[in-house]
């Protein structure tokens, strides 16, 4: 059996609602309207690899209340593994309130604690990814630090999507620093426009992507750009990919979407573990990122982080 993807990062409940105070639905444990869903950045990432057919662990951590039977089901009902201590009795499921404004697009309001288990890599394991509050929220933000700098010599593929959370860390000067210090240890990062805008204000994409190509391991970055695609900059090419016309329900989830298709076409491309992107060329980049953006936008046709399986990826657009 191959060896799974190892997702590093927090798993929560998403509730949404829309600006105007009116909810999307009543959900399990919603309130007032609004409707309660399995979330986390790391966490969707985590199920859209499982739903496009790869292996996945999870490492992450909530608890046995409500909310936590509510993200168990979810992750195991996609076929997600989860590593030894991620459900805690003792511990209380963190929680996201998103609103949704006029255009669908999602902002965050976090009730959240990250402390994940013991961090360890499986023989044979194709790719760790983590990201978002997982990497910039003490206790736990330090231990992935500690963990991805462990690998340096392992022959495995770090992807890396920060996330930016301005509600979590409001100052961009030194969220960039610590991303920096991340993306050091990682051979893939992925930003979005939002991210790029918050944390290096006035850089260009290509500008944002000079600085992590500095270090020797980081051979790829990607930058999504919503409705227009996302750009795809590695030490040899440099490709613009355009997005789908769409009808947009939200845009909850489409960058994790986005995430878990990128890692998923590199792994079927022989791109991940030891060879860590080596023969990544201009077309190879081309045709990820458009996977990649294909599968964001079938998630944004949907409500709520509902990432596509494989066939789904097909039937829509074939």
């Amino acid at each position: 059996m191959t060896a799974p993807v190892l997702v590093i990062g927090e798993a929560l409940v998403d509730i949404v609602s829309t600006r105007n105070g009116s909810g999307t639905g009543s959900g399990r444990n919603g309130k007032n309207g609004s409707k309660a869903t399995p979330g986390g950045s790391p966490a969707n990432v985590a199920v859209g690899l499982a739903r496009l057919g790869l292996p996945t662990e999870l490492v992450t951590r909530f608890g046995t209340d409500p909310y936590g039977d509510q993200l168990g089901a979810h992750l195991f009902g996609n076929g997600v593994q989860l590593s030894p201590g991620s459900v805690d009795p003792t511990f209380r499921t963190s929680t996201a309130t998103a609103t949704l404004d006029a255009n669908g697009v999602a902002s965050y309001q976090f009730d959240i604690t990250w402390e994940p288990p013991a961090l360890s890599l499986r023989r044979g394991c194709p790719a760790v990814h983590t990201g978002s509050i997982a990497t910039v929220l003490e206790p736990g933000a330090a231990a992935i630090r500690t963990f991805l700098a462990s690998l340096a010599e392992q022959p495995v593929t770090v992807t890396l999507d920060p996330n930016a959370r301005p509600t979590i860390t409001p100052d961009p000067e030194s969220t960039w620093t610590a991303v920096r210090e991340l993306a050091a240890s990682a051979d893939l990062v992925k930003l979005s426009d939002e991210d790029c805008e918050f944390l290096r204000p006035g850089a260009s994409p290509d500008e944002i992507a000079a600085e992590l190509l500095t270090v020797d391991r980081t051979k790829c970055v990607v930058i999504t750009r919503g409705g227009d695609g996302a750009i795809g900059i590695s030490r040899t090419a440099r490709v613009e990919v355009s997005a789908p016309a769409i009808k947009v329900v939200d845009t909850v989830g489409a960058g994790d979407s986005f995430m878990s298709a990128l890692i998923a076409g590199l792994q079927t491309r022989g791109l991940l573990g030891a060879v860590r992107l080596e023969g990544l060329d201009e077309q190879t980049l081309h045709d990820v990122i458009d996977y990649a953006v294909k599968a964001a936008a079938i998630t944004c046709t949907r409500p709520g982080a509902d990432p596509p399986t494989a066939t789904d990826h097909t039937t829509t657009w074939g």
